[in-house]
């Protein structure tokens, strides 16, 4: 069997030899070149398709993980430049409410301190916001919070390095206010449902309608006359009952408060017209 296949093998190689010699002897083609090519042509045709394959898969693999990376690479650019956009954005608007809160501290007749909010308060009945300023920085009980917009409460808590400030819509919270357009005197209350009301005296409401703003009373030594503490968006007429209450949206929106200023002064002056009520 070895014997045979070499021999095979040997008449095979022979057999070529002969051919190319007459093909180049005959100067030019002979009918046996032309029928080797015939042979050979199929064969060579699929080999040429298969190279030709095999070089485009090849430079598609190449070009595919070329692309995979100049697309990782863009996506990382792209993720790195959104978040540098969020912090410039976040910084302006840090910028814009901060310039408004100087423009108020510098307009107003009394003395203030800027507080940052570091804690808040918003579930069961408790309502307040916690601000990095504490008894070191000269807080007392009382003082008000307020921000371009309006009254925000009251200093309920001092310590060390923080205070706690209860919010308007404390159910706990009062504050001596009247209707700026009517001065009809009342009390705006915190309500448990985060809500705030005002209530008065019945036969003192005459011509209280929704949209009128309720600004503090200025009476007593605590809050400013003429803080914006919110618009009346309803009555609720009781009849005959002593007391009527509307109900208040608050001038401010307390869950976007970021910073605030405490007044640490006092003034009789109507400050009304300093703020921005609804923004």
């Amino acid at each position: 069997m070895r014997f045979r296949r070499y021999a095979l093998l040997l008449g095979v190689l022979l057999t070529s030899l002969f051919l190319l010699t007459v093909q180049t002897r005959g100067g030019g083609p002979t009918r046996a070149a032309d029928l080797l090519a015939l042979a050979l042509n199929p064969v060579q045709s699929v080999l040429a398709k298969i190279h030709r394959g095999a070089l485009g898969t090849w430079h598609t693999f190449t070009d595919w993980r070329t692309i995979r990376g100049e697309n990782a690479v863009l996506r990382a650019d792209n993720e790195r430049l959104r978040i540098q956009s969020l912090q410039v954005h976040e910084t302006d608007q840090e910028n814009r409410r901060l310039r408004r809160l100087l423009a108020l501290r510098d307009r107003l007749p009394l003395t203030t301190l800027t507080g940052e909010i570091i804690g808040r308060e918003g579930g069961g009945w408790a309502r307040s916001l916690t601000i990095n300023r504490g008894r070191a920085d000269g807080i007392a009980l009382q003082m008000p919070a307020i921000v371009p917009e309006g009254l925000v409460g009251r200093v309920a808590q001092v310590r060390p390095g923080a205070s706690v400030v209860q919010l308007l819509n404390d159910p706990t919270s009062t504050v001596g206010a009247v209707v700026q357009r009517t001065r009809t005197a009342g009390l705006v209350e915190g309500e448990p449902s985060g809500g705030l009301r005002f209530k008065f005296m019945a036969r003192d409401g005459a011509g209280v309608t929704a949209g009128d703003l309720i600004v503090t009373s200025g009476v007593g030594t605590l809050f400013p006359k003429g803080i914006p503490v919110g618009r009346v968006t309803a009555i609720e007429d009781k009849g005959s009952a002593l007391f009527h209450f509307a109900v208040v949206a608050p001038a401010v929106d307390f869950a976007r408060v970021e910073e605030i200023l405490l007044l640490t002064g006092q003034s009789t002056q109507d400050v009304a017209g300093l703020f921005i009520p609804g923004g």
